[in-house]
C-alpha cells in the first residue's frame, strides 16, 4: 500500500482487505461445507471501497 495516505484511511483500507479474505479451510470442514463463501468478499479492482 502506498505511503501517501492519511493513517486513518490506511487503517480502514486494511480492515476492508482483511474482510475480503476467503473463508478458512478449517471452517469449511467444521461446518461440513455449510459455509463455503465469504458474503463480504470483494475484488480490489472491480468494486470500490467507501472510505472518507
Amino acid at each position: 500500500m502506498g505511503s501517501r495516505k492519511p493513517s486513518g484511511r490506511k487503517i480502514r483500507l486494511q480492515k476492508k482487505t482483511k474482510q475480503a479474505a476467503p473463508v478458512p479451510a478449517w471452517i469449511i470442514l467444521k461446518t461440513r461445507r455449510g459455509v463455503r463463501t465469504n458474503p463480504k468478499r470483494r475484488a480490489w479492482r472491480s468494486t470500490d471501497v467507501e472510505v472518507g
